[in-house]
């Protein structure tokens, strides 16, 4: 037999070696966010896809991005699906008075929108304000785990008196009922033997469960709301364009309104919906670092067990899931007090947010952590010692630790 040898061929395979030691593999599952979750059909799955491409598009001005606006497209905020980083922050300001807060709509709050179209003017935070709050945008993986949990579970979780008295008096955030929390509550309504089991009013109020003060109900709520009020683009549910106090009038465009299609701002709901929940990562000490995390109070707010009612889709219905929330607005005490509030919440009071994916936070903010509502703290320390009001207890028991006990603690917390 004789052998026969092909110059370019052994060079190809030489090549082919070198490759594949010199060029890095693609991450693992457990190190990324992004993906569906488990169980869904070949058609969700292209849903979800489709979806997602919607959530990564850039919209141009030609199609009705701004004229006012923080950001052109979803996924600028929420880079793979995580955390943000601080360049597309939200600034949100009002004013304190004699009859409450008032968001100063005439003066186009309460939100900033910081860019503009070429042609327009972008605004800028008014005088006269009392608050002012700047909003890290969080991720938004296993947000339809959180959407299918009951109202009854939040009612029944809230202890606005702190009637145990562990010193803990989570209460629901009640929104006003109006025309528009009824359109979205209504398209979004599940009905279990002809009772709607979520966004029912209650004596006219709506209960808000997504938000850093938790003001919206559900997460058709939150999309619409976030085209309209981050990226300046209408919708079936919001025709108007944004109000430009600079201009005094509306910024409008000259793209006809709704400028995202019903059935785009369908695909992203549906792909927020079937976002996988954030993967956890095994280390040292996790089991040692999970029982200390009860013992100094954490899981009081950041409960780590919660239970989805009915849904139609069938990964989400009736399951069991770890997101770290209770979704309950609690007092954080004057560490966390901006002077800015939204719906019945204190100017000090914020909606835990879910720790589930905390440990990978960094990934999509650039390789460092901003953590809490506004992104000031950069470690997990440093956002344990900005904990006051109803966790300053806790904050107390965690620097009591030993310091081997605390990083347990910290590593338990980025194995979530």
């Amino acid at each position: 037999m004789k052998w026969r040898f092909s110059v370019g061929g052994l060079f190809l395979g030489f090549a082919l070696v070198a490759c594949d030691r010199l060029l890095p593999g693609g991450p693992s599952r457990e190190a990324i966010l992004e993906g569906p979750i488990e169980g869904l059909s070949r058609a969700q799955i292209a849903a979800h896809a489709r979806g997602d491409r919607e959530f990564s598009r850039v919209f141009s001005p030609g199609e009705g991005a701004g004229p006012l606006f923080v950001a052109t497209a979803c996924a600028s905020c929420h880079v793979g699906d995580g955390k943000g980083h601080p360049v597309f922050n939200l600034t949100r300001f009002g004013r304190m008075g004699a009859a409450g807060f008032d968001p100063m709509r005439a003066f186009g709050g309460p939100q900033v929108q910081n860019r503009a179209v070429q042609g327009f003017i972008a605004e800028v935070v008014p005088n006269g304000i009392t608050g002012v709050a700047v909003f890290n945008a969080p991720a938004v993986t296993g947000l339809g785990l959180l959407e299918a949990v009951d109202d009854t579970t939040l009612l029944r979780l809230a202890d606005s008196n702190d009637a145990d008295g562990d010193g803990i008096s989570g209460r629901v955030q009640l929104l006003d009922e109006n025309d528009f929390l009824v359109q979205v509550t209504s398209l979004e309504a599940l009905f279990d033997d002809g009772t709607p089991t979520r966004g029912v009013p209650i004596a006219g109020k709506y209960i808000g469960r997504f938000g850093k003060k938790g003001v919206s109900v559900n997460l058709l709520h939150q999309t619409v709301s976030a085209y309209h009020e981050d990226m300046g683009l209408t919708s079936d549910l919001i025709l108007t364009d944004l109000f430009n106090r600079q201009v005094g009038n509306f910024a409008s465009d000259e793209v006809p309104d709704p400028e995202v299609s019903s059935s785009t701002v369908s695909a992203v709901v549906f792909y927020l919906k079937t976002l996988r929940p954030p993967p956890r990562r095994d280390g040292p000490d996790v089991q040692a670092g999970e029982a200390l995390f009860a013992q100094v109070g954490c899981a009081s707010c950041h409960l780590p067990t919660l239970r989805t009612g009915a849904s139609p889709i069938l990964p989400l219905n009736q399951v069991e899931f770890h997101p770290y929330t209770d979704l309950l607005l609690h007092d954080m005490g004057p560490e966390l007090d901006d002077g800015y509030t939204e719906g019945v919440a204190l100017t000090s009071e914020w909606r835990t947010p879910p720790l589930w994916g905390i440990g990978l936070a960094h990934a999509s903010q650039g390789g460092a952590m901003h953590l809490l509502h506004d992104g000031r703290a950069k470690s997990l320390r440093e956002a344990i010692g900005l904990h006051g009001g109803e966790a300053a207890a806790s904050r107390t028991g965690f620097n009591a630790l030993s310091a081997a006990e605390q990083e347990r603690l910290l590593r338990y917390l980025e194995s979530l």
